[in-house]
């Protein structure tokens, strides 16, 4: 009750300044919210390439992204700073694109002019969990909350997919049609295709952690529970890790963004926690095996082709909690394990599957081939955006 009036206020809020600004002219501006950035990133980039027009991105308090070689203009987007909060509601009423990278629910009362184009990057190449309409926490809502995620879905003028797989998932959790679909791959891939940054990545983070020039690296990425953000459980068992594998390897350990949590660390020479690592990304390419649970990093790691392990220790809570997919579980590219125990058993054994790593990759990642920045603005900029949904670029092949 007081979470919904509360919200409610907000958007109250929200919509009163959003229709005075709606009367100011609409400029040839792209506005871009990001609370992740990576996909931001790597769109304001094309958008500038292509010379698109002004370029605004309102970053919102968990945005790790700075943004800093962009030529765009960095507004906070946040209530505690009043005047920057309302400058960005300014830029969303006189744009002519909006581009957003996740769930914002000011978009129930942003009754955009009809010229107006809202395209969801969204912050996920695939899904294994269920969101938005199919997500089962929805039934236990109010109807009043119900109706307002419709109405934030409904402004989507398009969603970016990089597979006929994801645009299958967001009709369904988005309740769009195809004809809101557009296949140009996910921004933020175009990443894996760089060789000439990735040779340069790869050198910076060896001389950061020097350690990795002898050792391999298993990067454990969970996802966050919603009852451990401030009061993280690591299920895995650390110094079994180190006793079995801390000669051969060192383990990177990186919890979900939404958590607080210091680390007491006394394997120093073995644990190194690069939670606060700005973008999951860098680190990615210097991992020899992934370590996760339910988290999205797969999708993207998959493009590597190397092992992963899936610790689903809390398998049937989450599922019963969150929702997660029976057919993704039954395609998971690694081997899923309950215990530490198992982990290093997989790893001695080199019991890795890496076919299905290759097959995982290219069914999720269909449209990822390495331009997927340009592929999104030459589509939403070309004189036929009209029919950009049914643009589809060429396939993807694995590294």
């Amino acid at each position: 009750m007081v979470r919904e009036f509360a919200i409610s206020l907000y958007l109250v809020f929200f919509k009163t300044i959003f229709i005075f600004f709606r009367l100011f002219p609409q400029k040839n501006k792209t506005t871009l919210v990001s609370s992740f950035g990576d996909n931001v990133l790597y769109t304001a980039k094309s958008l500038e390439k292509w010379n698109t027009g002004e370029i605004v991105i309102l970053k919102t308090t968990s945005c790790r992204e700075d943004f800093a070689d962009l030529e765009a203009e960095i507004v906070p987007f946040a209530m505690t700073n009043m005047s920057s909060f309302m400058k960005g509601i300014y830029h969303l009423a006189t744009s002519r694109v909006v581009m957003v990278d996740n769930y914002f629910g000011f978009l129930a009362v942003t009754d955009f002019k009809p010229n107006v184009s809202v395209v969801q990057l969204w912050h996920a190449a695939g899904a294994m969990k269920r969101f938005g309409l199919e997500d089962p926490s929805v039934e236990t809502r109010s109807t009043k909350a119900q109706e307002r995620f419709k109405q934030v879905y409904s402004r989507f003028t398009y969603v970016t997919v990089g597979s006929e797989k994801m645009a299958s998932i967001f009709q369904k959790s988005f309740g769009l049609s195809n004809n809101n679909i557009l296949r140009t791959g996910m921004p933020r891939t175009d990443f894996f295709f760089d060789e000439e940054q990735i040779e340069q990545i790869e050198k910076d983070i060896t001389e950061q952690y020097p350690i990795i020039k002898k050792r391999k690296v298993i990067l454990y990425a969970p996802t966050y529970r919603d009852n451990e953000l401030a009061k993280p459980n690591i299920a895995l068992d650390i110094e079994r890790l180190y006793r079995e594998l801390g000669q051969e390897y060192v383990l990177f350990l990186r919890l979900h963004p939404a958590v607080t949590w210091d680390l007491a660390n006394i394997f120093p020479n073995f644990v190194i926690d690069v939670t606060h690592y700005k973008n999951i990304n860098p680190l990615l390419l210097v991992t020899d095996i992934l370590i996760t649970d339910y988290s999205s990093i797969p999708f993207e790691y998959s493009l590597l082709n190397r092992p992963i392990i899936f610790f689903n220790y809390d398998l049937e809570d989450y599922q019963k909690n969150r929702g997660v997919s029976d057919e993704y579980l039954e395609s998971l590219p690694g081997p899923m394990v309950r215990d530490t125990k198992s982990i290093i058993k997989v790893i001695k054994q080199n019991a890795f599957q890496l076919e299905k790593v290759q097959a995982f990759a290219k069914q999720w990642n269909q449209y990822s081939n390495g331009h997927a920045s340009d592929q999104l603005v030459q589509a939403m900029y070309s004189s036929h955006t009209a029919v950009a949904a049914t643009v589809k670029p060429s396939a993807q092949t694995t590294r």
